[in-house]
């Protein structure tokens, strides 16, 4: 996922965004480096699925699927990951996402300590799974919206928005 190492200002948690490297900014040796620290966390092959990070007025949608909508073994690893991946989240829980990315990846504090005010929810597609977070809070739909920047500048290839 569940996948961004500037750190965390304190202006990103009352509102202001904090500097966010943009796809072209990230080196491609901090992409390789993130892909091997993602094949630590993530069960299924990033070369084979995609991950993709829409983000909503409410919060945003966290998708993975598998690149050819046949591949089985892919499509039950992406399920799995992201199940337990949104239990953990709902706890507060993003060590996966600081193990691959940095514990300074933006958002990422606040989300930590969001203390129930994201409803995540996990839905099966056909061909993945998605993660879909929602929240009132402004300043915790911010912390998700530049999460979900950091992921997709650090994961390159293998995440779009």
């Amino acid at each position: 996922m569940a996948a961004a190492a500037t750190v965390l200002s304190s202006g990103c948690a009352d509102g202001a965004p904090p500097s966010t490297p943009t796809p072209t900014t990230v080196s491609s040796s901090r992409q390789a480096d993130i892909a091997q620290k993602g094949a630590s966390v993530m069960p299924f092959d990033l070369e084979r699925t995609t991950h993709r990070f829409t983000k909503t007025d409410t919060g945003g949608v966290q998708t993975v699927v598998a690149d050819d909508p046949q591949d089985a073994a892919q499509i039950t690893l992406i399920r799995q990951h992201l199940t337990e991946e949104a239990e953990r989240f709902r706890r507060g829980d993003f060590t996966d996402p600081g193990r691959i990315h940095g514990n300074e990846m933006p958002g990422l504090d606040a989300l930590r300590a969001h203390g129930g005010r994201i409803t995540i929810d996990y839905t099966t597609t056909p061909d993945g799974a998605r993660v879909t977070y929602t929240t009132g809070d402004t300043k915790l739909r911010g912390a998700l919206h530049h999460w979900f920047d950091a992921q997709v500048s650090d994961h390159g290839q293998h995440a779009t928005s």
